[in-house]
């Protein structure tokens, strides 16, 4: 099972003023101080998105979902930030549903984020569409309440879900990157496109066993932030994957290096905490810890590549959208009472030329590095099995043709 206050310990420890105060939200409800607000709302562009470069001016759609994810632990999206991203995401929208990075991102764009490729054209729209649908109620919280699904981006968030589902193959995998099954099946979920969005999970439901816990908790937590069952098996199955990963010191590992790891470990307390918040202690709100001086960009707040507002994606080069391995020897985990919401991939697997991948976490972010994973056809990818899972051998075992390979290219 996992050790949630181990979890907890790790991040009091070593996480910074706006990764304590997301914890104490998450734990509590503990409103969050002004200025810490302030801080992660920094940088926004003038039309509303973020830009994918520090100081830039050209807003990226991968940027500005990262930093909704992270305002939404801050309790944020409805902060005037949060709903000026939105509407720059719903009117950044394309005549087909889905959405695209600006062209003149092309340059320094990563794979996941190319301007005009299909595959990351996928991911972008389960990214932005995502956000939609979770934050639309917040976004519009001071006007006439909209019950549909992304309030008054509903009309938005449906189109989204009908691009999604149109390039569903028969099978239920998708010809883009790992991250963008996930969140392609909590939007389909919440659009009630049900039969869709079981098809993409029992996809996942396949790849659990070689998941890094980085992508694990992404998992969880997204499909938690839309109401799947906990019962379900993705997330017993999501929960005991973490439990076999969780480090002796609470954490977990990170895709991206050990900076990151807080980042990583505040997304496997999401995936697993309890539904009902703790009652914070006598009452008083959280008060943030004293530390040197505040980030001026969060997302995230220390970069690998000076010039880029974003952190590598750590999501299996070129992996197929199966992994056939046994179910994991350890010993099954309870799972945690359920909890409502939500919002990382790398099974080290051969990219499409055959070369070995190390993979980006696709949580945000113009850094170079080895491309996200592609839900790709085995049947033309030698998938090698993990060499462990729990501490134990696992043989290797034949392909199921569970991919789509769209064409060559590339929240």
């Amino acid at each position: 099972m996992v050790d949630l206050e181990a979890a907890i310990g790790f991040v009091v420890a070593h996480g910074d003023a706006v990764d304590r105060a997301r914890l104490s939200r998450l734990r509590t409800g503990a409103s969050v101080p002004p200025e810490l607000l302030d801080a992660a709302e920094s940088g926004q562009a003038v039309g509303g998105g973020w830009p994918a470069v520090l100081d830039g001016e050209v807003a990226s759609v991968d940027a500005t979902c990262f930093r909704l994810s992270e305002l939404d632990d801050l309790g944020a999206l409805g902060r005037p930030a949060a709903r000026h991203a939105l509407d720059w995401l719903a009117a950044g929208q394309l005549a087909d549903g889905g959405w695209d990075e600006h062209p003149s991102l092309a340059g320094f764009a990563p794979e996941w984020a190319t301007p005009g490729d299909p595959e990351a054209r996928f991911y972008l729209t389960a990214d932005a569409g995502f956000w939609l649908t979770v934050a639309g109620l917040d976004a519009r919280a001071a006007g006439p309440l909209d019950h549909r699904v992304g309030g008054a981006y509903a009309g938005v968030v449906q189109a989204a879900a009908q691009a999604l589902a149109g390039r569903l193959a028969a099978d239920g995998s998708w010809p883009s990157f790992l991250p963008a099954g996930w969140l392609a099946a909590a939007v389909l979920h919440r659009q009630q496109m049900y039969y869709e969005s079981a098809r993409i999970q029992a996809v996942l439901a396949d790849r659990i066993p070689g998941m890094s816990p980085a992508d694990v908790a992404w998992l969880a937590a997204t499909l938690r932030r839309v109401e799947v069952g906990e019962e379900q098996w993705l997330l017993v199955s999501a929960r005991r994957r973490l439990a076999e990963t969780q480090r002796s010191d609470g954490g977990w590992d990170s895709d991206d290096g050990h900076q990151f790891d807080v980042h990583t470990t505040l997304r496997a307390i999401r995936a697993c905490r309890p539904t009902a918040p703790e009652a914070p202690v006598s009452g008083a709100p959280f008060v943030v810890p004293r530390i040197v001086a505040l980030p001026a960009a969060p997302a995230p707040r220390s970069a690998p590549d000076a010039s880029s507002a974003h952190a590598p994606r750590s999501v299996p080069g070129a992996s197929s959208a199966q992994v056939p391995l046994p179910a994991p020897e350890a010993p099954p985990v309870q799972a945690p009472p359920p909890a409502p919401d939500a919002p990382s991939a790398q099974a080290p697997l051969p990219a499409p030329d055959g070369s070995s991948g190390a993979v980006p976490d696709l949580r945000t972010g113009f850094v170079p590095g080895s491309p996200p994973a592609l839900v790709a056809d085995p049947t033309s990818l030698p998938v090698p099995a993990p060499a462990s899972l729990a501490g134990h051998p696992v043989p290797p075992a034949p392909p199921v043709d569970h991919g789509v390979v769209a064409p060559s290219m590339s929240d």
